[in-house]
């Protein structure tokens, strides 16, 4: 999964794709480096970032998404956004699944949309909201906690009618450095519930802090995370870098072939 942020502040890509040029650019360099999905989203939800309102994230997603499809409609994309009418309006647009940061818990309106849509749903665990998360990052057991909270939720979605669930344990989200790497480790964890599992790491904190580095020389650490990922049942790879992780992906299958 490639993602396309149409953001001024996201931490690593914000304000690159902001123009029409740049997005219908970006779309066409994921597709052809082997994105299987483009991700796009218009609200950054790095630590603390600012809060925009529902029309203004809306705008961007629409705009982002009507160029996709114009130069691309084969393209399968997905709306990363925790609400539900930016999503509604993101699928009238072309959109074909959702994934949402709160996991439904900021917004109880996009259940009800999956479930009305019958559209894939990435269902992530974070606590708080971007603004607050940073300090919400107590557990009284990281895994076990974040396994009831997926088996709660998607009990509840399957009661609704939705059959496409992937998880998504939510990488930097409430969520300390070292307790990342935890959750890297013991990600087979969650292969009891049954669902495909996305990983987004890429380039974030957990990486370029322990190596040092700023954002922009973390893709060899993403790489390597990546890999321990796919060895530890990652099914889908969410990354800005499409060509380096089609590349850990392809050369981990001939590995295990």
């Amino acid at each position: 999964m490639g993602i396309l942020n149409v953001t001024p502040d996201s931490f690593y890509d914000g304000g690159l794709y902001f123009s029409l040029e740049n997005i219908e650019r970006q779309a066409e360099k994921i597709i052809q480096d082997g994105a299987d999905f483009i991700d796009v989203g218009g609200y950054s939800s790095r630590p603390g970032a600012k809060n925009i309102s529902e029309k203004e994230e809306m705008q961007r997603v629409k705009k982002a998404i009507n160029v996709i499809k114009k130069s691309f409609p084969d393209v399968l994309i997905s709306v990363d956004t925790f609400r539900s009418k930016v999503a509604e309006a993101a699928l009238d647009e072309g959109a074909c699944m959702i994934n949402d940061i709160s996991g439904g818990t900021l917004d109880n309106n996009m259940y009800d949309l999956v479930a009305n849509r019958q559209v894939p749903y990435i269902l992530m665990h974070m606590k708080g909201t971007p603004q607050t998360m940073i300090k919400q990052n107590t557990y009284d057991n990281l895994l076990l906690d974040l396994f009831s909270y997926f088996n709660h939720k998607i009990e509840k979605l399957k009661k609704m009618g939705v059959k496409d669930i992937i998880i998504d344990p939510g990488f930097g989200f409430a969520k300390n450095i070292r307790q990342n790497f935890l959750l890297l480790k013991n990600l087979a964890y969650f292969k009891a519930l049954d669902r495909p599992m996305l990983i987004g790491i890429s380039r974030k904190s957990m990486i370029y802090k322990s190596l040092g580095v700023e954002p922009e020389q973390a893709l060899n650490g993403t790489t390597v995370l990546n890999t321990f990922a796919i060895q530890n049942k990652a099914s889908i790879l969410r990354v800005h870098d499409v060509k380096e992780a089609v590349e850990c992906v392809k050369l981990y299958n001939l590995y295990n072939s």
